[in-house]
């Protein structure tokens, strides 16, 4: 059970909504740059700024001003420039929140500006830690993370990994950071793109569903709030009962007997087969090999 508390970690007010921490404790840390101020860069800024962590200065690199000022409404505090690359890259701490295509460039753009002590955070998948550091002249403080969405309420699932110079003490001190933003596991460099495809991409498996779901509720006469938080629980205990109750998955499918999609069952995991895997062999490194 004490597995299934940090895997599913969760609580509920009196108000059945979700809590996201027990408490809020103000953390002053290093400086941060983010190249790149698209999705993963809000939802970031977002989960920083849910358990009251600060930084002595947050910078957002990105060309399209629109996105810029987009943020800047959403976290007044924040550092924004379309033109000063150089000035973000000097950061403690600089998150690549870009494509795969632009990267290698970027790397380009900043090897002769960055600080030694920098540690880059890589939030692409494809790129190895390898070839960002060839690109960068040979700087070692890098690290791959994968977020995922759920990052934004602190209940991420984002496996980090780092390159094999970088010191115990930064390895350390990024890892504490980022769990404040949910589970954050060490893993094998090999495995980011599978983490990809399961955990980041796996949101949107299941979001669509879930919207359904809770339309048809709403049709059948359940209220909003009550709605919501049945699903909430249907969702939390079907993680549990099929990893954690030491049941065989024939026998937890068998606790259920009537199956209304059970005739579209075989359509959908084929489905499954066809679109993840096409998706992990285009992000998956060249020199990988399953």
């Amino acid at each position: 059970m004490a597995i299934c508390l940090i895997l599913f970690s969760k609580t509920l007010n009196t108000n059945n909504t979700i809590s996201l921490l027990n408490h809020k404790k103000r953390t002053k840390m290093k400086t941060i740059g983010f190249i790149g101020g698209g999705r993963i860069t809000k939802i970031f800024l977002q989960a920083f700024k849910n358990v009251n962590i600060t930084f002595e200065k947050v910078s957002v690199f990105d060309t399209n001003n629109d996105v810029l000022s987009n943020l800047q409404a959403m976290f007044p505090s924040i550092h924004i420039t379309a033109d000063d690359l150089a000035g973000v890259a000097k950061s403690d701490i600089i998150m690549i929140a870009l494509h795969p295509p632009v990267i290698m460039e970027t790397l380009t753009r900043i090897k002769d500006i960055l600080n030694p002590g920098s540690i880059i955070v890589s939030l692409a998948p494809k790129l190895t830690i390898a070839k960002m550091s060839a690109q960068l002249g040979g700087h070692t403080n890098i690290a791959r993370m994968n977020p995922s969405a759920s990052t934004i309420v602190n209940r991420g699932v984002n496996p980090i990994c780092f390159s094999t110079e970088m010191s115990n003490e930064n390895k350390v001190n990024l890892s504490n950071l980022m769990s404040h933003l949910g589970n954050t596991p060490e893993v094998k460099e090999s495995k980011i793109e599978a983490y990809a495809v399961i955990t980041a991409m796996g949101h949107t498996y299941f979001f669509f569903q879930i919207q359904k779901l809770k339309e048809l509720a709403l049709s059948f006469g359940l209220g909003e709030e009550e709605t919501q938080l049945a699903i909430t629980e249907m969702l939390y205990a079907t993680g549990l009962t099929i990893f954690y109750s030491g049941l065989s998955y024939e026998e937890v499918a068998d606790l259920i007997p009537v199956k209304p999609l059970g005739e579209v069952e075989e359509t959908i995991k084929g489905y499954y087969d066809q679109y993840l895997n096409a998706i992990y062999n285009k992000i998956k490194p060249v020199a990988e090999t399953v």
